[in-house]
């Protein structure tokens, strides 16, 4: 460290990994697989998988987690701090490098972006965790935990002093970096999560009206490898094909469909085939909530059924096929699907797949909008924006429609249709508070009265779901609400601290 920071290059190249390393990890393992395992403790996905072993998924998915069993969740813990200590180093070294203090301020305030990223992602998960906010030595371990709020306060300020140091928009060879907006966004979903709404939509708001974004005329074009940075994107996660690089999504192969035949692609050519793993496969429940709606545009660009095309790639793939024996509910994620013409380009499928995965884009500004609006009691701003979403997929408005706790209602369900499978369900089950129980969304759905358990195992007649039962139709029974609103704390940091650090409650 003594030689380096010695170069603008030295400096970019950091602050360049520490993207990486904070949105979607080069292995699949820390990142990719702890992101999936969060999708399956909700009700949009199963484990899926049902022809490998599911260890790593079970802890989460079928809530039997314990500080000493966290399958992927405890990658995700040491990862994200990990993360921090980079970020960390880049903003205590680099104002100290001889380079031009507009590239100082700029590069500190991408690694404040990512340091409040990677804390919102603890936050959500664990809670009150320890604020590391300066390079330890191994000595230095012993750190107890900071409160909720002070996480959260830390998260802001680091956001705000970043708003003055980045730029306002990036040149192409630039995108995926943290602009102004960037920020203001990130705030506006740190203050969603904390409930405090006119925080919340003053920043969703500013990021709307200035940051010069629109919505993407077609909704399944967000996740196109030919649209990269669309014009809907404030940030998300930079991927190529470089061949001697692992820089592509992994998300395409831990999520793709398992047991792909060439014979079932009308070209009959195994460079068609993309070897998918198959986890996190959509539940029939969330395709009912498309099919509630008529909503074909965005149930078909977030799952495809097993025998229909994939959407926009309906040429080449007319009847999407894999092995059902090894798929629980014959449905796999289509926001993640790699399309035939590029698959055939691709030097390793799995290492350079191309497909760019929004962090944070422009639908979810409205819709945390419009969720604020609600709880200051400006209805009608709450329904504009949801009407705006619901347009884009050729839907009716419903402003008009309903009324009260139906208007909050409506936004949770576009939320949930919107925004499956980009990592935020688990957090807003979590957090949204059912007006006509006053508990978290989550206890209505899981445990033993959990209506998505009484849908799973006494209603549901899914021809695929019913008949795969090597993972078990009573996914959530085990939630308890008492300790399964976070994760627990792994064990292996709280020994780490040397008992410094405190068990999440009634683990």
């Amino acid at each position: 460290m003594d030689n380096y920071f010695q170069t603008d290059t030295e400096c970019q190249e950091f602050v360049n990994d520490l993207y990486k390393r904070a949105f979607l990890h080069y292995d699949w393992s820390p990142l990719c697989s702890s992101r999936i395992a969060n999708e399956t403790a909700t009700d949009d996905a199963w484990m899926g998988n049902t022809g490998q072993s599911a260890e790593i998924f079970i802890p989460a998915a079928q809530y039997l987690i314990t500080p000493n069993r966290m399958g992927e969740l405890l990658n995700l813990y040491k990862i994200r701090y990990q993360n921090i200590m980079a970020c960390n180093i880049a903003i205590e070294s680099i104002p100290g490098a001889p380079i031009m203090d507009e590239k100082k301020n700029q590069y500190v305030g991408e690694a404040l972006f990512c340091r409040a990223y990677n804390y919102l992602e603890l936050v959500a998960n664990f809670g009150g965790v320890p604020l590391v906010l300066e390079m330890l030595s191994s000595s230095e371990m012993d750190k107890v935990r900071a409160s909720k709020e002070e996480v959260y306060q830390q998260i802001e300020a680091d956001l705000k002093t970043a708003i003055h140091k980045v730029s306002s928009s990036y040149e192409d060879g630039n995108k995926g970096r943290a602009s102004v907006w960037a920020c203001t966004a990130l705030l506006a979903r740190a203050y969603l999560y904390q409930s405090k709404w006119e925080e919340a939509y003053h920043y969703a708001d500013t990021t709307i009206v200035n940051g010069g974004f629109k919505l993407e005329p077609n909704f399944v074009n967000i996740w196109d490898v030919n649209n990269p940075n669309g014009v809907e994107s404030i940030i998300e996660v930079q991927t190529n094909t470089e061949s001697d690089k692992a820089l592509g999504n992994q998300l395409c192969t831990l999520c793709g469909a398992r047991g792909e035949k060439a014979e079932n692609f009308p070209s009959k050519d195994a460079a068609d085939v993309m070897d998918g793993w198959g986890w996190g496969t959509p539940t029939s429940d969330l395709e009912n909530c498309y099919l509630s709606e008529n909503d074909e545009i965005r149930r078909r660009s977030t799952i495809t059924v097993y025998g229909e095309p994939a959407y926009g790639d309906e040429e080449l793939n007319p009847s999407y096929m894999f092995d059902l024996e090894q798929n629980k509910s014959g449905r796999v994620i289509r926001k993640y699907y790699v399309p035939i013409a590029t698959r055939r380009t691709l030097f390793d499928k799995r290492y350079n797949a191309p497909l760019n995965t929004p962090i944070i884009r422009l639908a979810e500004m409205y819709l945390t909008r419009a969720e604020a609006a609600y709880y200051l009691g400006k209805y009608d701003s709450a329904m504009d924006d949801v009407d705006i979403v619901r347009s884009r997929v050729d839907l009716p408005g419903k402003k008009g429609t309903v009324s009260e706790t139906d208007i909050l209602y409506a936004i949770w369900k576009e939320r949930r249709m919107e925004l499956a499978f980009e990592g935020l369900r688990l957090y807003d089950i979590r957090r949204q508070i059912d007006p006509a129980t006053n508990q978290p969304v989550i206890a209505g759905l899981f445990g033993p009265n959990g209506s998505f358990v009484h849908y799973n195992t006494v209603e549901s007649t899914d021809e695929y779901e019913t008949s795969n039962l090597k993972e078990l139709q009573d996914k959530g029974i085990n939630f308890d609400i008492n300790k399964h609103l976070l994760w627990p704390i792994p064990q292996s940091e709280i020994d780490r601290s040397f008992g410094q650090i405190t068990q999440n409650p009634n683990y």
